[in-house]
């Protein structure tokens, strides 16, 4: 081990190494980048979340509750309305979600 080649040739070996692990690194920084650049524009990209959420029965047919936009308890087939919509579906006789009480946020009366 003592011998000058040998150790010239262990560390030109090890610079290779250094230098493969170095390209994989960088490699995966400009990944995460490209993930992080995408996740951000994916969240700029979005649809601002609607004021009020009709909510639809199973068949997709008839609605069910009438929400606040953004309520957790809003199930996948809501489709976001504007306030008018949302205060004639309540007119209509469809139930005010009972946990975001969009009944209360509207101003709305029974009766």
């Amino acid at each position: 081990m003592n011998d000058p080649e040998s150790r010239l040739a262990l560390l030109r070996f090890l610079e290779r190494v250094q230098e493969r692990d170095l390209a994989r690194t960088r490699r995966w920084i400009a990944d995460e980048e490209r993930r992080q650049a995408e996740r951000r524009h994916g969240l700029l990209a979005r649809p601002p979340t609607p004021d009020w959420l009709i909510e639809r029965g199973l068949s997709g047919q008839e609605s069910v509750y009438v929400h606040v936009g953004g309520c957790w308890n809003a199930g996948r087939r809501s489709k976001g309305v504007d306030r008018d919509h949302a205060r004639r579906a309540l007119a209509e006789g469809i139930k005010a979600c009972p946990q975001c009480r969009p009944d209360t946020e509207l101003g709305f009366v029974d009766g």
